[in-house]
């Protein structure tokens, strides 16, 4: 810690007054704090050979020898700033393996099997507190389920205000069908750079979808599933109206995207000739002017 801010982690004991010389843990901002410095430490190396989140690294190469080079420039860096790392903890040359839940691979990126294992194993939800379980572990899988907010809108009609806990039979139809989805969950595939991808949008009474996609000899392979659940106000929103949302929320969910690549939206409704529709002129944090900041 700075010298100066060591003072303010003060605390008194029956022995005397102590502060902490390094950040503890339970602050706040610790964790955006040791974010921000490990991004400033790697910062050479972001997107180009390395990712990292907090205290998790992750070093990517195309070949044995372009790795170990990489991982004597991350080791050089990390010297330079005294960081050190924990060898029981550290993986190298893997052709696969976890990170942040997922496993990862030259294939793709596939969703965590435990988590849908979990999900599989789960007796039907007969009360609010298993249905929120229910959801939570679907939200953490989303990105690879397809229209999961329709999917799951059974579920998530029995948590609004006044309905807690009330199962119906739909509930029943909804799980059975999102664990037969589950057994085939498609694995994701990560863009090359300069890729044109297409982004396809889909809308209902009740939610909005979209997927991204790119073109692998002439079969799609999805990138990122996305989903929302409409407001009782969106819900009265007229098709051509859901659409330009359904393609607001995707930009702003898959903005690095957008920002890195040419995005061919597909749908079969004319979204041109309605893209400026007169409530999202109304309120700029829902309209085209907070689109175009994404590109």
């Amino acid at each position: 810690m700075v010298k100066e801010d060591e003072e303010k982690t003060a605390l008194s004991t029956d022995f005397g007054t102590y502060c902490y010389n390094i950040m503890p843990f339970g602050l706040k901002n610790a964790g955006a704090t040791y974010q921000r410095m490990i991004d400033a430490v790697l910062k050479g190396q972001m997107g180009r050979n390395l990712k990292a989140y907090v205290d998790d690294i992750l070093v990517k190469s195309r070949s044995m020898d372009e790795h170990l080079a990489d991982l004597r420039e991350t080791f050089d860096t990390l010297r330079k700033f005294n960081l050190k790392l924990n060898p029981a903890k550290c993986t190298f040359g893997a052709a696969s393996g976890k990170f942040l839940s997922y496993l990862i691979s030259i294939r793709g990126i596939e969703a965590n099997s435990d988590k849908i294992t979990t999900i599989l194993s789960m007796p039907s939800p007969r009360s609010l507190k298993e249905i929120q379980k229910l959801t939570g572990q679907v939200n953490s899988l989303g990105r690879f389920i397809s229209k999961a907010g329709y999917r799951c809108l059974p579920f998530f009609r029995c948590l609004r205000k006044g309905k807690k806990g009330q199962r119906t039979d739909e509930c029943e139809t909804a799980f059975t069908e999102l664990k037969k989805y589950l057994i085939t969950t498609q694995m994701l595939v990560a863009p090359k750079i300069g890729e044109v991808l297409s982004l396809y949008l889909g809308a209902s009474d009740a939610a909005i979808s979209a997927v991204l996609v790119n073109d692998d000899k002439g079969i799609h392979r999805p990138i990122f599933y996305i989903s929302y659940i409409l407001l009782d106000t969106e819900t009265r929103y007229p098709m051509l109206e859901k659409l330009p949302l359904a393609l607001l929320v995707a930009a702003r969910k898959l903005r690095s995207y957008f920002q890195s690549h040419t995005i061919q939206v597909v749908t079969d409704q004319p979204l041109l000739r309605y893209y400026t529709p007169p409530r999202f002129r109304e309120d700029s944090s829902n309209g085209p002017l907070s689109l175009a900041n994404l590109t």
